[in-house]
């Protein structure tokens, strides 16, 4: 599943002419783009999908919503660690990549 999950913009910079943030999603920290909402700032909050904000959120909607997808496990289920998704599942390290980081993308075919 792909939420729009709302976080925390930490740090800003521009890298190669693209303004990237730094942002916490209630512990689990990403790089995301900040092309859509060019003029957020550090301390606000935005609602991000795939790697980018697409609207400024208000801090107690965001901190309401992030405590449901945690109390729903959602946040879990988002960000969670894509080689333990796995070894859940009963892949066994044999044979490549497993079945949850071929999704995510974040892994080689090797560790």
């Amino acid at each position: 599943m792909c939420l729009a999950v709302p976080g925390k913009v930490l740090d800003i910079e521009e890298r190669d002419g693209t303004r990237m943030a730094t942002v916490d999603f209630g512990g689990v920290v990403k790089e995301v783009c900040l092309e859509y909402v060019p003029d957020l700032k550090v301390g606000e909050y935005a609602i991000v999908h795939v790697g980018f904000a697409l609207q400024r959120l208000d801090e107690e909607s965001a901190r309401h919503t992030l405590a449901l997808f945690e109390e729903l496990g959602l946040l879990q289920e988002e960000f969670g660690d894509p080689w333990e998704a796995a070894a859940s599942q009963g892949w066994d390290g044999a044979g490549g990549t497993p079945p949850a980081a071929l999704n995510d993308g974040e892994r080689e075919t090797s560790r």
